[in-house]
């Protein structure tokens, strides 16, 4: 009885939050609930039944397992619970998603009590989530002549499971609430300072916004029972940045509906919205809760009478309302005609909200009831030896006679599942894909593990090359919150297959190493297609996407995923860097020219970017398709040299090579495969049968930009604009300026070297830097912290090796310790330089940060607020992004230096350089 004591106690400490008791996954304490239910004179009893019948996560959780035996044998009448009759335990089994309760039902259906087995069978027609020993079973019990296995599989090839679900409804009434003017983080919906509380969906939901909002939200429901509350980013993008399926869970867990009466906290059908549309990969997200985004186009450039876009007078486009979304406006989702409106007028077109694809997500309650459904429907129609009818939407297969395919669609096509031989696929197109690696991170790797649960994958799927979890979002800080949730998701994802950071055994020693670094090196193909839970998946090789938690679980279940062929935006450069400049320059340049060459329309939204860099290797490249998750695009694709790939493989391979001597790799030998698998790359380059890839001649892009080198005199700042009066503007990447405009004035409080923007050669330029100063003026006095981060323990080792860590060394006043890591976030800073461990640390935000209204100048991605540095009461923080030559001078000083400072700091330093190729590739 001591595990449902400790539960009761957790019970009430969680009601002094105003929390609900948190589902149960484990075996041993439900076991104790069910021995509780069975004793008919238990005090306890009636709570016992509750939690078992509507407190029990499902899935493959240990406690999924206990809860199907027992109701098993409530069916077959060896236990007899007055409360629970043979029917509803049906019932119950058929909200448990996959895993024992389908190998329950089909123990049942297969077995020799026919009424029992008919009523299995009737339950299984309406199951999706059934795995290969699972179809195994089916399979063979159809070639042993049983009536109900043929019934079944008659059922699956017809798809009875979709189509006897309720059609969507004509009209959804949706009520509006404006979240925020501007861009929408998903910080703002799920803060990453609240990360330790992601799996926990009910407190983590308390998190969203704030506690004013979610009071609003639930005003507004009661206001308006019968409409879904749409939630908005007036003026901005809903769901930039980070890749969060807990932002989305908060989002339906306040607005949306509850997906099953027997799973806890567990909300779907979201309904979210945006002037400017919503961030790709949030989009993803919300698709897998099935619900609904839309672009709301309620804002347009205002023009004058000769067409020309009206500006204000500091030069940014004036905006016009077309129509008004303002909190508390009634309006309606017509999915028939796919339109919004008010009323009887008729606002907008949202027929890419509406495609037929989404419709089946919405009325199957989420993308992976689709991909399920559509496996188990091919399966059953193989095995019966008939073709499978057509019942749900049919892949859209876009084919552009006489036009070229752009490197993204060209790798689609490698890769496409399902399509006819020969079928050559273009933009527009909506396909299965297969995935080659696959990356987990550990503030959304909880989730993933649950997800994985929650649709019964126990093992990684073959057709997976590789997959990664790291430990880098809590490398910062071993506090008891990390104590506790790290261990359990290396131990999961260690045995589901996946190469681990942790081993959970403790035979080597655990990696911090910033995932989208690990990612970039054992991404070892320039045709790949990997997915990642963070938005930052975005890789030098191969096109990756980042991903939400549920779509990483997917792709580690299956090695699928589905999604559309993006257009393309090609980027290619012309003229020279100046000696003086570093090529994190050139990546905020490229963002600035692109907006000014298209009147502030950015053209990256939603789609890939096929940068033309081909002279740059691997890391260094990794810099610039690193930074396109904060131009908003889908992705991004290096096109790159044939010597210059090679070299970028090589360099994998060694740190590939380095991962197995520590002894990460698993009994399948992932590690050594993705090394033999670059072999064969560098051989077919090397050969010419296939060369680095590259778009073809006469591809169609979307647009093409042109970035002039020549005119980049000055480091390039992204910079907040916290006061900007038009607080849509606040918080954006797009606002990018000069150093001269900050006066040389301008007071920096810490500087941050660090996250995935930078690579070794980064940390070599603060160890030389540091040189610099200390020669011109025979000390190096730091006027603001500096916090040092290197993104991985190779930079690390290689940095000692060619003599630069000692450098750094002499001049840090703290420097970290594996052997005693910090167990508390740092609130307060001196003013010395602190070399901190492998990972993430400030650019994260949920473990360090630095002191609230600070101004921090940092070399990492995120300056949304709140984010690396919260208000105080005085100011509003403020972190502006740029080089690490400025970063490291900027806390050296303690302001924002001159341009004539900077210059004489990097005199004859060696910073990052491009060239772009001379002939046109």
């Amino acid at each position: 009885m001591n595990l449902y004591k400790d539960y009761l106690n957790e019970i009430e400490e969680r009601k002094a939050q105003g929390l609900h008791p948190k589902p149960i996954d484990g075996a041993e304490l439900l076991s104790e609930i069910i021995a509780q239910i069975k004793d008919v004179n238990n005090a306890e009893r009636e709570n016992s039944l509750k939690m078992f019948i509507y407190n029990t996560l499902p899935g493959t959780t240990p406690a999924a397992g206990v809860k199907a035996a027992f109701l098993k044998e409530i069916i077959l009448g060896q236990e007899v619970v007055a409360e629970i009759t043979p029917t509803f335990a049906f019932e119950l089994l058929s909200h448990m998603k996959g895993g024992p309760s389908i190998e329950v039902l089909l123990d049942l259906a297969l077995g020799n009590n026919v009424a029992i087995a008919e009523q299995a069978a009737k339950v299984l027609k309406t199951q999706v989530f059934l795995y290969d020993a699972d179809m195994d079973r089916l399979k063979k019990a159809y070639q042993e002549n049983n009536v109900i296995a043929k019934d079944i599989l008659e059922s699956y090839a017809k798809a009875e499971f979709f189509t006897e679900l309720p059609a969507v409804a004509e009209e959804i009434k949706v009520v509006t609430y404006i979240a925020a003017e501007g861009d929408i983080s998903t910080d703002l919906l799920s803060p990453g300072n609240q990360a330790h509380s992601r799996s926990d969906r009910e407190l983590h939901g308390k998190c969203m916004i704030t506690p004013e909002a979610q009071a609003e939200i639930k005003a507004l429901q009661t206001l308006h029972p019968d409409a879904s509350v749409m939630l908005i980013a007036e003026k901005g993008t809903m769901g930039v940045g980070s890749s969060r399926m807990s932002g989305v869970n908060n989002v339906a867990l306040w607005t949306g509906k509850q997906a099953s009466p027997y799973v806890p906290f567990v909300n779907i059908a979201p309904i979210v919205a945006g002037t400017n549309g919503i961030s790709p990969i949030f989009l993803t997200t919300v698709d897998v809760t099935g619900g609904i985004g839309i672009d709301l186009k309620n804002w347009t450039k205002k023009v004058d009478a000769n067409g020309e876009v009206v500006r204000n007078e500091n030069g940014d486009i004036v905006l016009e309302e077309v129509y008004s979304v303002a909190t508390g406006t009634v309006l309606t989702i017509n999915t028939k005609t796919k339109k919004l409106y008010n009323g009887d007028k008729e606002l907008i077109d949202i027929s890419k909200a509406l495609t037929p694809q989404k419709m089946e997500f919405i009325k199957a309650g989420g993308s992976y009831a689709i991909v399920f459904g559509k496996k188990v429907q091919t399966f059953a129609a193989k095995t019966l030896g008939i073709t499978a009818p057509t019942v749900f939407a049919p892949a859209k297969e876009v084919t552009v006679e006489g036009q070229g395919l752009t490197a993204v669609e060209k790798i689609f096509n490698r890769n496409a599942v399902g399509v006819a031989e020969g079928k050559v696929l273009h933009a527009g197109s909506d396909v299965r894909v297969e995935v080659n690696i696959v990356g987990s991170q550990d503030t959304t790797g909880l989730m993933t593990a649950q997800e994985l649960e929650a649709m019964a994958a126990t093992v990684i799927s073959p057709i997976v090359d590789g997959a990664y979890q790291s430990g880098c979002h809590t490398a910062s800080v071993w506090d008891k919150k990390a104590q506790t949730n790290i261990p359990k998701l290396m131990k999961f994802m260690n045995d589901f297959g996946v190469i681990t950071a942790r081993d959970p055994k403790g035979e080597y020693h655990a990696m911090t190493d910033v995932i989208h670094k690990v990612l970039n090196d054992i991404a070892v193909d320039d045709w790949d297609i990997i997915i990642g839970g963070d938005s930052h998946t975005r890789m030098s090789k191969g096109v990756a996407f980042g991903a939400d938690s549920g779509t990483v679980a997917l792709a580690l279940a299956t090695g699928e995923a589905s999604m559309p062929i993006p257009e393309s935006v090609k980027v290619t450069f012309k003229g020279e860097m100046k000696p003086h400049m570093d090529f994190r320059d050139v990546v905020h340049a490229t963002q600035q020219q692109m907006l000014q060459q298209f009147d502030g329309e950015n053209v990256f939204q939603g789609r890939i970017i096929e940068v033309h860099i081909g002279t740059l290797l691997a890391d260094q490249a990794f810099t610039f398709t690193d930074w396109t998750a904060e131009m908003k695009a889908k992705a991004s694709i290096c096109i790159s040299q044939d010597d210059t790939l090679i070299e970028s493989l090589e360099i994998a391979k060694s740190r590939i090579q380095i991962m197995i001597d520590k002894g990460m790799d698993n009994k399948t030998a992932v590690l050594q495969g993705l090394i033999n698998k670059a072999n064969k790359r560098i051989e077919e380059i090397k050969s010419g049968d296939k060369p680095a890839l590259k778009p073809d001649a006469n591809a169609k892009y979307y647009a093409e930009v042109v970035i002039d080198l020549d005119i980049i005199d000055q480091p390039m700042i992204a910079d907040p604009d916290v006061n900007n009066e038009d607080i849509s503007k606040r918080y954006t990447h797009d606002t990018i300026r000069e150093l001269s405009f900050y006066g040389g004035d301008k007071k920096v409080d810490l500087g941050f070297v660090g996250s995935c923007m930078v690579h070794k050669d980064d940390l070599k330029i603060v160890s030389q830097m540091l040189k610099n100063v200390e020669k011109q003026q025979g000390e190096v006095k730091f006027n603001a912290p500096l916090v040092v981060a290197a993104p991985t323990y190779n930079i690390i080792d290689e940095l000692k090796a060619e003599g630069d860590w000692e450098y750094l060394q002499k001049y840090s006043g703290f420097e970290f310790s594996d052997a005693l890591p910090k167990a508390n976030a740092r609130t307060e800073y001196e003013n010395i330089m602190y070399l901190e461990r492998p990972g993430c640390n400030l650019c994260m935000g949920n473990q360090e940060k630095a002191a609230k209204g600070d101004t921090v100048m940092a070399t990492s991605t995120r300056l949304f607020q709140g984010r690396v540095v919260e208000d105080s009461e005085r100011k509003k923080g403020e972190s502006l992004l740029a080089s690490t030559p400025v970063v490291v001078l900027s806390a050296i000083l303690g302001r924002i230096p001159t341009i004539e400072e900077y210059k004489t700091a990097v005199e004859g330093i060696n910073l990052t350089k491009f060239k772009p190729v001379s002939t046109k590739l």
